[in-house]
């Protein structure tokens, strides 16, 4: 899984250019309400950037930035309502965490507008759920081969193997958020800006639905493992064929990593799009950051050669197991291609972030690609024993094979992002209710209102996934 560099942003207070309109000034408390929360985000986005990778608190980090966007959602809605007005256009600073760089650094970037702000901090948000979910699995480690697991010791941590997936899903509903909703309504609001084409790549709309898929691919290959789990404890004392009983049907197991190769090559194009793009527009000024990072495009190769590669794998343990004595060649045909796709890999896995340096999970997944090489040699040589001794079938070319691989399958969805209500302003559970009680009130014909069903709205627990954490 990909570990995503989060951004740090600079400081700046609402006070300085929020003026409020209303009469009663209702908005002088929740001004500086709004300008606290956003420093605790940028005080806990400094502190991850100081902490060593493996005592980063992403779950705080999440929770800070849920704190904070009904706070900025408030800001917006009344200045959209001219409820609060702008001494002067304020600038948010942020660094770009995916743009390519020749010095491996993250560059800072001013822009205007509250949009900005809104779009870096539910990048943020993103890339923490992504993060979180990557240190539960890595936390877990190969649990389903440790041959002295108590069953409901396994079953546990395939539990927070389904959390670390319901992370993903709702990261890959914010970055669809941004992509379809946000970036489209800040162009909107923006007109014909200058500022609409300096943005870098992480407020594009082409790289954010890259982050989508990439999300639910990352998803899609936990649920997989999730599948694998009881039948993975199972074979660890004599693995390879015959199946355990437990192991779920290899053809399903084909076509969700299928499914999950195609989808990282959608991402993978998007983000090469979004470069080519960026570059033609600002072809006069080459020294422009336009490229999404080597990182995140090497990973999404390397995600698109992996996952291809076991499913041809389990293609040929399909014919193998199923497909009885005329599919003995096409068995050892799918086996011989995953081992060489696995093999040109196996020495040269770039997939993490070299600005991390995270070693140790480097280790793990070229381990990982090692132990799926060790399992495709397994059945490859038991498969090619087979036909060379009993079945004696022809084995088909690649070009053969390919026209006989079946589309994908998708198991899992994203989880749409909703907004959360407003702290304050146009929209929020006290403005709800003050417009209510006015209607009760005008609507009595003694002047006395009747306290309304929409007083007991909550603000807490209103949008998606809300305190699902653990």
């Amino acid at each position: 899984m990909y570990l995503h560099e989060l951004s740090t942003t600079g400081a700046l207070s609402f006070v300085d250019f929020c003026v409020d309109h209303t009469l009663d000034k209702q908005y002088t408390i929740h001004i500086p309400e709004a300008t606290q929360t956003r420093a605790n985000l940028r005080g806990a986005l400094k502190q991850s950037k100081r902490t060593e990778h493996d005592e980063k608190d992403f779950l705080r980090l999440v929770k800070v930035v849920e704190d904070y966007i009904p706070q900025l959602c408030g800001i917006i809605g009344c200045l959209a309502h001219d409820e609060i007005g702008l001494k002067s256009e304020p600038s948010f600073s942020w660094r770009t965490t995916l743009s390519a760089n020749v010095f491996n650094t993250s560059p800072r970037l001013s822009l205007p507008g509250c949009h900005t702000d809104l779009a870096f901090t539910l990048l943020t948000y993103g890339f923490a759920l992504s993060n979180l979910a990557r240190a539960i699995v890595s936390g877990l480690g190969q649990y389903e081969h440790d041959r002295i697991i108590s069953e409901l010791e396994r079953k546990t941590k395939d539990d927070q193997l389904n959390i670390a997936v319901t992370f993903l899903c709702r990261a890959s509903g914010i970055f669809t958020y941004i992509a379809d909703t946000l970036l489209p309504e800040w162009e909107n609001n923006r007109g014909g800006s200058p500022a609409l084409t300096s943005r870098p790549p992480d407020l594009s709309r082409e790289v954010n639905i890259a982050l989508a898929k990439m999300a639910l691919a990352d998803a899609q290959s936990l649920a997989i493992r999730k599948l694998l789990s009881k039948a993975a404890y199972d074979n660890n004392v004599a693995p390879g064929p015959p199946l355990p009983r437990s192991h779920p049907s290899p053809a399903l197991i084909a076509k969700l990593h299928l499914e999950c190769a195609s989808i990282y090559t959608s991402a993978l194009a998007l983000v090469r799009t979004a470069g080519e793009r960026k570059r033609r527009r600002t072809s006069s000024s080459p020294e422009r950051n336009v490229e999404v990072s080597a990182d995140l495009r090497r990973y999404l190769s390397d995600e698109v050669t992996f996952h291809g590669a076991l499913s041809r794998k389990w293609l040929g343990v399909d014919a193998g197991e199923n497909g009885k004595s005329e599919k003995g060649g096409e068995a050892v045909g799918f086996l011989a291609w995953a081992k060489k796709d696995l093999e040109e890999i196996k020495d040269g896995w770039r997939g993490i972030s070299t600005v991390t340096g995270d070693r140790e999970m480097r280790e793990t997944i070229k381990r990982k690609v090692l132990d799926e090489l060790a399992s495709v040699g397994v059945f490859f040589k038991y498969y090619k024993k087979l036909n060379d001794s009993l079945h004696f079938q022809p084995v088909p070319s690649q070009t053969e094979l390919q026209s006989r691989i079946p589309a994908g399958i998708m198991a899992i969805s994203a989880k749409s992002f909703v907004p959360p209500l407003p702290a304050f302003g146009p929209g929020s559970v006290a403005h709800i209710r003050k417009r209510a009680e006015e209607l009760e009130f005008l609507t009595e014909p003694d002047g006395e209102g009747i306290a309304p069903a929409s007083a007991n709205l909550a603000v807490a627990g209103t949008y998606a996934g809300a305190g699902s954490y653990f």
